[in-house]
């Protein structure tokens, strides 16, 4: 099936930016089933990753049916880009997949500490798109009548927190009393030193004051949460208890960023309709992400170096039929 794509943007009027001068942005992307004599195309922007053909700006493809919407929440720091590979396969599948850029905890725009610190605003964000009618007619999609959620990294935390998930203590508050081996993710690495002058912007005050609210949404089914973080140590184990919807979880066996025999197990305990599958063969963090450009590999080589002997885009094929086979049997 063709893929379409689009881009958009809109806003949450129920939340400030983190400046406190504007409504909060959100800026979405979406991979979609078009027909197939729509031309697909290679974007010549300039990405860290390599980008897959899409038809840009194509109509949804006709169908009896309302597709499935899969909305999708990127890992810490990263872009909505970071996760073509799984949207552009999901879209393959017969899924609209929308993802959006996280305001603040996103390389679209400047890293902003609030961002990488309030976590929960991600949860929000997917709620808001959810809410705004925008880009169903940007896509001319009248009625959606399943929605799932899928996140990598802290995306995964983002996606937990809709159905239900609760935070206990934020990674990096003081009084939190699973101490972090790290003072802060590869993109912020002393993110915890940012905590005190915070204090002085109304707009963190009132997200730091709320951390501990409920964040789910009831139109999401289910839950994919790939390689999920050590923030998700955080939540309250009362929360993840009664989480009453399907959980699939996804980690690799080489993964020191987000170690599964740490985040994954925690979570499979605790969540009574969880599944959870390590990846073997060497798998890593950052083997979630999309291949490589020339441009990504010479600026950040690290993301794209996967065990010898390892096909990242096998891994994003199995990843991505694992998923449309569970959203399908939800």
């Amino acid at each position: 099936m063709q893929v379409g794509f689009k881009t958009g943007a809109c806003v949450d009027p129920h939340r400030l930016n983190w400046d406190g001068t504007a409504a909060r942005p959100l800026a979405w992307v979406a991979w979609y089933p078009t027909d197939e004599n729509w031309v697909a195309k290679v974007t010549s922007e300039k990405s860290w990753f390599r980008k897959e053909p899409v038809a840009f700006n194509a109509p949804v493809a006709r169908s009896q049916r309302p597709f499935p919407l899969v909305v999708l929440s990127h890992g810490s720091g990263a872009t909505a880009d970071a996760l073509e590979w799984l949207g552009f396969r999901l879209a393959q599948r017969g899924f609209v997949a929308l993802a959006v850029n996280h305001h603040g905890h996103t390389g679209s725009e400047p890293y902003r500490a609030e961002g990488f610190l309030c976590m929960w605003e991600r949860a929000s964000d997917l709620s808001a798109i959810l809410d705004d009618p925008g880009w169903q007619r940007s896509l001319e999609i009248e009625t959606i009548d399943q929605v799932f959620a899928a996140g990598f990294s802290a995306g995964a935390y983002t996606a937990l927190l809709l159905v239900g998930a609760r935070v206990a203590f934020s990674q990096f508050e003081p009084g939190n009393p699973e101490k972090s081996p790290i003072r802060g993710p590869r993109e912020f690495p002393n993110l915890v030193n940012e905590l005190p002058r915070l204090y002085e912007n109304p707009v963190f005050r009132i997200s730091w004051g709320r951390r501990r609210s409920d964040f789910s949404d009831l139109r999401i089914r289910t839950v994919l949460a790939i390689a999920p973080g050590r923030s998700v140590l955080g939540f309250s184990q009362d929360s993840l208890r009664s989480i009453s919807r399907p959980v699939y979880l996804i980690g690799g066996d080489r993964d020191t960023v987000a170690p599964p025999e740490q985040c994954c197990t925690w979570l499979s305990d605790n969540i009574p309709r969880c599944s959870s599958e390590i990846l073997g063969g060497g798998v890593g963090h950052y083997t979630f992400l999309p291949e490589g450009s020339a441009i990504g590999q010479e600026a950040a080589p690290e993301l794209f170096l996967d065990k010898e002997g390892l096909d990242r885009t096998s891994v994003h094929d199995e990843v991505a039929v694992k998923a449309a086979e569970f959203f399908a049997n939800a």
